[in-house]
């Protein structure tokens, strides 16, 4: 007996996934973007600044990074609290030494706990974007939407009172979403989120209740993902780093502006004897006249402008 036709016809069948969220787009049929002062590419660092809890939930998942030894976990739980006292401070400083501004996605425990820490964040001219509450907050289908929303308004909430500025972007735990997410997201006039990574600039995602723009926020050269999970050394991240940069540049002679994010873990990558290459790295993209460090919104503003 053959299959009834009928299984195989899905009306809302598209190019792409089969959503109405953005359309599909194939990167050499765009109109090239320009950068601000003519640069091919811009470097866009992303520092996480997390806050764990002594006591991991697991619902709807375990954060990456979060407690893993029986309770009280003080080795981790302190590892974690380095990149708060010592690995954020080297961060800045290698991004201070080349005059770079970057964006911070910070926990809103972080500004609760910690608001110094903040105050000198944007002292240093650096963006601060919303990053969940602390890595409790962990999103997933099956949240109760209301869960969901009330997480959101309150990371906002926390670094609009102490930063005195709503939040412009947002960064999920691990970059998960719920099928509600990104409308909650619009509906709290986040402007741009960094979850979805199917793509190397930004571009329009449609909500229900209107429009947010994506920045791919590539994972694959995290320095968790090279270093932490993939057991490579500072050594081969630099190198990663680089060669994505040569690559991104030749391709900007062809299509246009490009954009590479730099995904950073304090208690990561701010360790002593990471740190020395870590500044060589960037004092070394610096030197390129090609190339420009920016600020997640400065991405947004530019791209925006020319669609």
């Amino acid at each position: 007996m053959s299959l009834d036709p009928g299984y195989l016809e899905y009306p809302k069948r598209q190019s792409g996934m089969d959503h109405d969220h953005y359309l599909y787009s194939i990167m050499h049929q765009r109109p090239p973007v320009s950068w601000p002062d003519d640069k091919r590419l811009l470097v866009w660092p992303v520092i996480s600044l997390e806050y764990f809890p002594m006591v991991p939930t697991d619902e709807p998942f375990r954060a990456p990074g979060h407690m893993q030894t029986a309770y009280p976990d003080y080795r981790h739980y302190t590892a974690r609290e380095y990149g708060t006292r010592i690995g954020i401070y080297r961060l800045l400083g290698a991004f201070e030494k080349v005059g770079a501004k970057v964006s911070v996605a910070a926990n809103s425990a972080i500004a609760e706990r910690y608001p110094q820490l903040i105050q000198d964040i944007l002292a240093g001219g650096h963006e601060i974007i919303a990053h969940s509450t602390d890595m409790n907050g962990t999103i997933a289908s099956g949240m109760a939407e209301a869960d969901e929303q009330a997480l959101i308004n309150e990371s906002l909430d926390v670094l609009e009172k102490t930063t005195g500025t709503r939040p412009r972007g947002w960064l999920s735990i691990a970059r998960s979403q719920s099928f509600n997410t990104t409308r909650l997201l619009a509906e709290a006039g986040v402007e741009y989120m960094c979850d979805w990574v199917n793509d190397e600039l930004p571009y329009a995602f449609q909500t229900k209740t209107g429009e947010i723009t994506n920045i791919p926020l590539n994972h694959e050269l995290s320095d968790r993902q090279i270093i932490n999970v993939q057991q490579q050394s500072v050594d081969s991240y630099a190198q990663s780093i680089n060669d994505a940069a040569i690559w991104l540049l030749k391709e900007a002679d062809t299509y246009g502006g490009r954009m590479l994010p730099m995904h950073l873990t304090p208690y990561i990558m701010g360790l002593p004897y990471r740190i020395d290459v870590f500044e060589k790295l960037i004092e070394h993209l610096s030197r390129n006249v090609s190339i420009d460090f920016a600020r997640g919104d400065t991405i947004v503003d530019s791209w925006k402008a020319q669609q």
